[in-house]
């Protein structure tokens, strides 16, 4: 529902947060990704009865660094990913879209 002023037209804040642009999605896909990742790691990590510390210590990374994840401050590289999903017992895996339910 833009506005229009001097005969020009400006979107409203509400085009601009339900406009459904390919970036948008995928912007929304990736955040969606992370907050579940994280929560899975979270899961896992007090399924084993672990404090973050004590994952920290068995990665090989330092607790701040497990804190600023499970807060989703920080977004992991790759290898860290790695580290930290060993001790948890998961890997991470590339699968096509379409077998995902």
């Amino acid at each position: 529902m833009s506005k229009k002023i001097n005969n020009i037209e400006y979107p409203t804040l509400d085009d601009l947060i339900t406009n459904d642009t390919e970036f948008e999605k995928a912007l929304n896909a990736e955040i969606d990704f992370e907050v579940s990742l994280i929560g899975k790691l979270i899961e896992a990590r007090e399924k084993k009865g672990l404090s973050q510390k004590q994952l920290a210590d068995l990665c090989g990374v330092k607790q701040p660094a497990i804190a600023r994840l499970e807060s989703i401050k920080s977004t992991p590289q790759i290898n860290t990913l790695f580290k930290i999903l060993t001790p948890l017992g998961y890997k991470l895996d590339i699968v096509p879209i379409n077998s995902i339910k």
